[in-house]
């Protein structure tokens, strides 16, 4: 049985930090992926949960926003009137 290996695009060696060098597949629950420049190989357990969202700053951002108090904006009038 073949399995298809799959280039990642965009993704950077973290060995040799070559761009789309990076290909994944996924055998037996076991997802591998190596880099075709330098010996880089790696293989990771398939969970079936879903792993928690990454912190960034758009999310923290998001959070943070949600996280103030409204307060009401009173217009004065500069005459006085």
């Amino acid at each position: 049985m073949s399995v298809q290996k799959r280039f990642i695009a965009g993704a950077i060696c973290p060995r040799c930090a070559e761009m789309d060098r990076i290909r994944s597949w996924e055998q037996n629950g076991i997802r591998y992926r190596e880099c075709v420049s330098c010996d880089f190989f790696e293989q990771l357990p398939i969970e079936e949960e879903a792993a928690p969202e990454l912190e960034t700053r758009v999310n923290r951002q998001r959070e943070e926003t949600a996280s103030q108090d409204i307060q009401t904006v009173k217009i004065l009038d500069p005459k006085g009137r």
